[in-house]
């Protein structure tokens, strides 16, 4: 029956490989997830598909979706794997190699051998000009146009794509930057260009550079994409506004995404980030680890005081042991998390040395993992996975894609087990056990590198892979619940219907408090707040808005800044005080103590407009039944394919009373399989708590319940399960 006229919330998470989908009904309707495989050659392809799908199964039409929201790990993707645009950089006369030359420390002090990442630009396509201004924005060497015309030759040599312009001081005065991008337009354009005063008006060369360098790299690929999306949506019969969730959990405008397409960069993460806090929140776990695990990659953030971490800096692709200092700087305003190549897809292989690597190389949605039968090769988590029955090859993905056991067992065999002489389930194991460690290990540095205890916290765990390796995980980690929210497969998706239209605008501006002028300040913040308001106006149209402002301030002579709340009205003249009084006030939560006589001072401004956020009609969505319920699928109980050659002595699990089946499922403890109680998610809901072995079965995941856990549903309709085997 239609649910026509009702207006529906759509959001779309695109991953390396899968595609996610949430639609949020009016009048306590639900909500309906759909997961399909992304497509790689052409990502629109694959929203339309899941958008369609999701929209059928409602029975609603394309003209009730009242607003979608979009977010993506394409740009991520575009980063790590060096697939963007052929870049150049254009800079001030003398700089050429500021931003290969980074800030000069080592991010692994006793290793001889360490490698930075290269940057985006190699040297030969980063070209000066003639140039200079001083850090107030003063000009020292006017801008020489001629020498700005005189690369436009090289662009076309070269095949430049994309233009990223950098030139010193230009946070504090645009005006040869702004020249610059003028004359370039003129010349080329079909060329896309950057200009660090507008992507990143800070200071800092290197961070603002890099960023700029991002943003151009990947600009042509994601306004491209954007673009076509928009066409074959509107083509679907959505006529509904389009916004684009920003890393620092944000709307923003289809038409700023496209212009600052690198505030994208952790648009699918921040949906999850954010679901995870409300999760947090609604069951009372003041502290938490949200772990988000996908197709290609793993992501970790800590939560405290029921808010995630955020920052303005964070770094892409980090290369070596996820140590700060071996990625790629990026300064934007982003949910802090730390993300790695681990995910179901990522590959298994045996190095030069013998050992074995699982990731970051990913079999993404095309080929896929062996198990897909679609021409993948190599042995791959998904395919340890099904060998050692967490996943049923029936149940993956709803039942669309349906799985092969032996192609699993035998890419295993062939590149993992026989090389390391291990068993077929010995050796998916092995795989299962380094893609486990290698996320706690992330975690624990992530945790160290902010001063945070990780194991006196509870994990909200979602993704299609996350709830299949988090209780393992748990257990590395000394975590001792473990929460997997409804909806959790498409945990993003969802996380997104609750995120604001929201901007955030930052200026560098140098100010000493002993010298403190409201009126330059006033004025700083009115053109930060006509910016800001623009954007989210466009999106939230005549919502309320919120505004929030922070300086960033250090005692003279620092080299780092904290973060100091600021008052959202018109500064006075005694406001430098007021300033000083909240400095001290933050310096001291943080560090225990102030600096008497130390004069103060702020290098940047930020202000965030956001629009006030109504509730859903149905409630939180993560709450909700995630997806029109179906009828239990049908499980034989039949012996697991995988466990052939293990079990021949062995008789096949038989279901237990109130359960939908049994698996065999393998235990590293007994190095064997044993029977395991397999649930559907949608009629689970046990009188009291059950204890692992268990499997718990829905459309787009499936919750492994291993021995020494047990596991109920709370009031919010989340599995949470609990550790019984009394270890830390």
């Amino acid at each position: 029956m239609s649910q026509s006229r009702v207006r529906c919330r759509l959001a779309v998470d695109v991953g390396g490989t899968f595609t996610d989908v949430a639609l949020e009904l009016g009048a306590g309707g639900g909500v309906v997830t759909a997961k399909v495989l992304t497509t790689p050659h052409a990502p629109e392809e694959g929203v339309v598909a899941a958008v369609g799908q999701a929209i059928r199964e409602a029975g609603v039409g394309a003209g009730d979706v009242g607003l979608l929201i979009h977010g993506t790990t394409l740009a991520t993707n575009a980063l790590i794997e060096r697939t963007g645009a052929k870049t150049a950089l254009l800079v001030t006369e003398g700089f050429r190699d500021s931003v290969e030359m980074a800030l000069e420390n080592r991010f692994e002090q006793y290793d001889i051998s360490i490698d930075r990442p290269a940057p985006l630009v190699p040297r030969h396509l980063r070209w000066p000009v003639t140039e200079r201004m001083n850090h107030v924005g003063e000009v020292l060497v006017p801008l020489d146009e001629r020498s700005v015309r005189a690369l436009l030759p090289r662009f076309e040599r070269h095949g430049i794509e994309a233009i990223a312009v950098g030139l010193l001081h230009s946070y504090a005065n645009p005006g040869h930057e702004q020249r610059v991008g003028e004359i370039l337009a003129g010349a080329l354009p079909d060329v896309r260009i950057t200009l660090s005063s507008e992507v990143c008006p800070e200071i800092r060369e290197y961070e603002r550079q890099s960023t700029a360098c991002a943003n151009a790299y990947v600009q042509p690929r994601m306004s491209g994409y954007l673009t076509r999306l928009e066409a074959e949506l509107r083509a679907l019969g959505l006529a509904c506004p389009l916004l684009l969730m920003t890393s620092g959990g944000g709307l923003t405008t289809l038409a700023n995404a496209t212009r600052f397409p690198i505030r994208l960069v952790e648009s699918g993460p921040a949906g999850g980030a954010i679901l995870a806090t409300e999760i947090a929140r609604e069951c009372g776990d003041e502290n938490a680890v949200s772990f988000d695990m996908g197709g290609t990659t793993a992501k970790i953030c800590l939560i405290d005081g029921y808010e995630p971490q955020s920052t303005r800096t964070f770094e892409v692709a980090r290369a070596y042991r996820n140590l700060k200092g071996s990625g790629l700087p990026v300064r934007i305003p982003a949910i802090e998390m730390v993300e790695i190549g681990a995910g179901g897809g990522s590959i298994a292989a045996i190095d030069g040395m013998g050992r074995l690597d699982v990731g970051p190389a990913s079999a993404g949605a095309d080929p896929g993992p062996a198990c897909y039968g679609h021409g993948g090769q190599h042995p791959t988590v998904t395919d340890a996975d099904v060998v050692l029955g967490r996943i049923g090859p029936d149940d993956f993905a709803g039942g669309s894609i349906r799985l092969d056991p032996v192609r699993a067992r035998n890419a295993i065999g062939n590149a993992v087990g026989e090389p390391l002489d291990l068993a077929g389930p010995l050796a998916a194991l092995s795989i299962s056990e380094m893609v486990d460690e290698n996320m706690a290990n992330a975690a624990r540095v992530h945790a160290v590198e902010w001063g945070k205890d990780i194991s006196a916290r509870t994990m909200i765990a979602f993704g299609g892979a996350a709830p299949l390796h988090a209780a393992r995980l748990a257990q590395k980690l000394g975590l001792r619940r473990v929460i997997v929210p409804a909806g959790a497969g498409v945990g993003s998706a969802i996380g997104m219907l609750r995120a604001a239209v929201s901007y955030e605008v930052v200026r560098s501006r140098y100010v000493r408090l002993a010298e403190f002028d409201p009126g330059v300040v006033n004025a700083l913040l009115g053109e930060m707040n006509e910016e800001a308001r623009a954007v989210v106006v466009a999106g939230a149209g005549d919502a309320e808005l919120e505004e929030v402002r922070h300086a960033f301030m250090r005692y003279v002579g620092q080299g780092h800044e904290i973060v100091v709340p600021l008052p959202v009205r018109t500064l006075e003249t005694g406001d430098g005080e007021t300033l000083a009084a909240a400095f001290d006030a933050e310096y001291a939560r943080l560090y225990g103590r102030t600096i008497p006589g130390q004069e103060r001072e702020v290098l940047s401004w930020t202000l965030t407009i956001t629009a006030r956020r109504e509730p859903s009609p149905e409630g939180d969505p993560s709450s909700v039944n995630a997806g029109v319920p179906r009828a239990p699928a049908a499980h034989s109980g039949a012996h697991h394919p995988c466990a052939d050659a293990a079990l021949d002595r062995t008789a096949p699990a038989e279901p237990l009373a109130g359960t939908d089946g049994a698996r065999h499922l393998f235990d590293p403890v007994l190095a064997d399989y044993r029977g395991a109680a397999v649930y559907r998610r949608e009629t689970f809901d046990p009188l009291d708590d059950v204890m692992g072995s268990a499997v718990i079965v829905e459309d787009q995941t499936t919750t492994v319940v291993p021995e020494g856990f047990q596991v109920s549903v709370n009031a919010f309709g989340h599995l949470v399960l609990e550790r019984t085997d009394g270890s830390a």
